[in-house]
């Protein structure tokens, strides 16, 4: 986690002094419940303790050094501060208690913050899939041209798989919704199921189904391996948008502010670095899932092999995809869209890209499929070795004009042809889809 890659909400969410505050709110919550009890904890004590206490994160890990445990340095800066009241905290609790609590309310709210930054990804793809719904482009599979498709379903498509992502996201952040505070092994040793019960409801978690000292990572590996899906969806759109920018096809580029400079010796470029970032950090985001999943298989009741790898991965994870998500929404909504070198790369081919429309209408004229691909084949070659154009090499082969009158060829090479079905598409994209 560096500045350069962090934006604001998720330095203070991974902040030490978040982190503490959050410890804090746990401590507190199960003080209450303990309230609620009757004879447990006098009343009062849990307002006490957060009228005293302030956190110092320095000197809390000043007192790391000695104890060298984090749980308890923490606890010692509390009671310096809050007195008495204070011994009242942490009653019946294991660290795991406070850490694995706390760990799922800092997730829960990055979840809550990338959420909104899927939001308004999804608006700005809309806005720019229907401003550019009619607008056909050249298709390529293998990198090479094949057949005319519209410019609107390649944002449409991102909005659709955004979407899905964001179902995704919404249901990991539902299951790592979950708190234990059930001891040492999870059996409620020293405390009872109806503390940890209200104690969590106050903090917006479920109690986990079946704990041991810790909560089971199956519930973390889930989420960060959601982050991982959502980070290739945004390296996606970045390869497409630095294919685009390319000097050979110069589709598509990305904005370029006044006074920007591409390149420290040629003044002339201009670099899709925005989009190259992304693909840079998906990679990093995508290596973090494949830690949380082996964070899944922890020692007995539990290890603590997984606590700093936690450490690095869910600020990090959360703060790149955010980051992410922020970046890549802004060079959709700036992305500039060369119309003109869109027809013109259309018409690159020579009218190659309507060779399947050849072959089927000869196959509805009663030639048989193989056949029919044979001959379009032969002149589709003849026209790439430069032996003529494509639609007067098919006009000069006897078999198929036995089959074809002029203007029946001449009808296959229609690019409205192909974007026929585009308002039905976008209808099942845009109007039978709701946001989870």
């Amino acid at each position: 986690m560096i500045d350069r890659y962090t934006r604001h909400d998720m330095r203070v969410l991974w902040s030490d002094r978040t982190r503490y505050e959050t410890w804090l709110e746990v401590e507190l919550a199960v003080c209450r419940a303990m309230e609620m009890e009757g004879d447990l904890v006098p009343a009062g004590t849990a307002d006490k303790v957060r009228l005293n206490a302030s956190i110092d994160p320095e000197r809390i890990l000043e007192i790391e050094v000695k104890v060298r445990h984090d749980v308890i340095a923490f606890l010692t800066h509390i009671e310096q501060q809050a007195g008495e009241p204070a011994r009242w905290l942490h009653l019946g609790l294991t660290s795991s208690d406070v850490l694995d609590t706390a760990f799922a309310l800092q997730l829960k709210q990055a979840g809550l913050i990338l959420l909104g930054r899927v939001d308004s990804m999804l608006e700005v793809l809309e806005r720019r899939a229907r401003e550019t719904k009619d607008v056909p482009m050249i298709g390529r599979t293998h990198g090479i041209h094949a057949e005319p498709t519209s410019v609107g379903l390649v944002f449409g498509g991102y909005y659709a798989e955004m979407l899905r992502h964001r179902g995704r996201l919404a249901k990991a952040v539902r299951e790592l919704s979950h708190g234990k505070i059930s001891g040492a092994v999870g059996i409620y040793t020293n405390i009872t199921p109806s503390i940890e019960a209200a104690a969590l409801k106050s903090l917006g978690l479920e109690p986990e189904t079946c704990a041991t000292q810790v909560v089971p990572r199956d519930r973390h590996a889930q989420f960060f391996c959601v982050l991982a899906q959502m980070a290739a969806t945004l390296e996606k759109m970045a390869v497409q948008v630095r294919h685009w920018q390319r000097t050979e096809v110069g589709e598509a580029r990305e904005a370029f502010g006044r006074g920007q400079k591409g390149s420290s010796a040629m003044p002339h470029k201009r670099n899709p670095i925005l989009s190259e970032n992304v693909c840079g950090l998906a990679r990093l985001v995508r290596s973090h899932a494949q830690c949380a999943l082996e964070n899944v298989a922890l020692w007995h009741e539990r290890d603590i092999s997984h606590s700093s790898v936690e450490r690095v991965i869910a600020p990090d994870a959360t703060s790149l995809v955010d980051f992410m998500l922020h970046r890549m929404t802004g060079v959709m909504d700036g992305l500039v869209i060369v119309r003109e070198q869109m027809a013109h790369n259309l018409s690159l081919s020579g009218g190659l890209i309507y060779s399947e429309a050849v072959m089927l209408s000869l196959v509805r004229k009663g030639l048989g499929r193989q056949r029919a691909y044979e001959l379009v084949q032969k002149a589709a070659m003849a026209a790439q070795e430069q032996r003529g154009e494509f639609e007067r090499l098919l006009g000069e082969d006897e078999e198929i004009m036995s089959r074809l009158s002029a203007k029946e060829l001449s009808a296959c090479f229609d690019v409205d042809h192909h974007l026929r079905h585009v308002n039905m598409i976008f209808d099942r994209i845009f109007q039978t889809t709701q946001r989870p």
